[in-house]
């Protein structure tokens, strides 16, 4: 899914021009900004940095050249504010400079974060992060490490190579071992992270599992973060990948997931939060600058939004910045 091109800030003016990229003159900022005002307070609080765009990634699995201009477009559109990081596959870092060339600064001001997912090797990973910061610490910096973690021992192993420059996040299954691997994040105070979906129907866990994730994570006071899957905010079913011919199957919502991480904080029964993962109404949902309602009985504040953002879900993963932004648009919340 390639971007719209929008416009974007004047820091690199003759690098953006030369591929395409409109570059705004000092009106369009002031309308861009003062749009971006209207939005509602608990709206930024809840979805501030949310979105770690992954255009690399299944479905789209774009271009290195068409993800990183998405991403430059997106760093200049109306909905910054809601972008994350830059997701890439750590042995692909020096192909990722070479496609952003001059759209990255310079200056070491307002640099690209990057989130690197680790390959088998994580020595080899761990050493292919630091040696792109040292060389590129002006305009990029890759500061989070996502690793797939399925025993105690390769979270222990990760976490002693670790440098304290880098955040980790620790993909772990909901099976039996769950606990016991949350546990060791909490002890090591390391972060955890949850795959929500894919390219097929049985790639989407259950709500039951993600609660469980959940509240497991909430319980050991560990942050976490989702991937795959979460390109809209209300529970749904639609096609699965951009083909003509895709499977299709239900989609867990952001909002959705948000929530219900908030509510399960704030002690909620089990049934209330399986209740509110599989919520397909956007209308039971009501957003104000105080906060927000689900079926005008159960409140989070904005304060509440804020710790669940701050201890809580840190982002999620997707390989679509668009979609989330019009659904959004769509139900009035942008």
């Amino acid at each position: 899914m390639s971007a719209s091109v929008a416009p974007l800030c004047k820091k690199q003016p003759n690098a953006l021009e030369s591929i395409g990229i409109a570059v705004p003159n000092k009106h369009e900022i002031n309308a861009t900004n003062a749009a971006s005002q209207q939005t509602l307070g608990s709206i930024r609080v809840l979805l501030d940095g949310i979105i770690d765009y992954a255009g690399l990634f299944p479905p789209s699995q774009l271009s290195m050249q068409e993800a990183v201009i998405n991403y430059a477009t997106y760093r200049g559109s109306t909905f910054s504010w809601m972008l994350g990081r830059f997701v890439v596959q750590a042995a692909r870092l020096d192909e990722f400079i070479d496609a952003a060339g001059d759209l990255v600064p310079r200056d070491g001001e307002n640099r690209w974060q990057l989130a690197v997912t680790a390959g088998e090797d994580i020595n080899e990973t761990i050493k292919i992060i630091r040696d792109f910061n040292r060389a590129n610490s002006q305009g990029a910096v890759a500061d989070v490490l996502e690793v797939k973690a399925n025993t105690i021992s390769k979270i222990e192993n990760t976490v002693a190579l670790l440098p304290d420059e880098i955040t980790a996040y620790f993909e772990v299954a909901t099976g039996e071992a769950l606990a016991d691997l949350v546990t060791t994040l909490s002890i090591k105070g390391q972060r955890a992270k949850l795959r929500t979906g894919g390219v097929t129907p049985d790639a989407f866990p259950s709500s039951k599992q993600i609660i469980r994730f959940v509240r497991t994570c909430m319980a050991a006071n560990v942050p976490f973060k989702a991937t795959a899957g979460l390109h809209h905010p209300i529970r749904c079913f639609k096609p699965l990948t951009y083909a003509a011919n895709a499977p299709r199957g239900t989609m867990h919502g952001f909002l959705n997931l948000l929530m219900m991480a908030g509510f399960a904080r704030e002690s909620y029964r089990v049934s209330y939060l399986e209740e509110l993962m599989e919520e397909e109404f956007e209308e039971a949902f009501n957003f104000t600058e105080l906060g927000v309602d689900w079926r005008d009985g159960h409140s989070l504040t904005t304060a509440q939004l804020g710790w669940l953002r701050q201890k809580g879900m840190q982002s999620f993963g997707s390989c679509s910045f668009d979609e989330p932004i019009a659904d959004l648009e769509s139900m009035g919340l942008l």
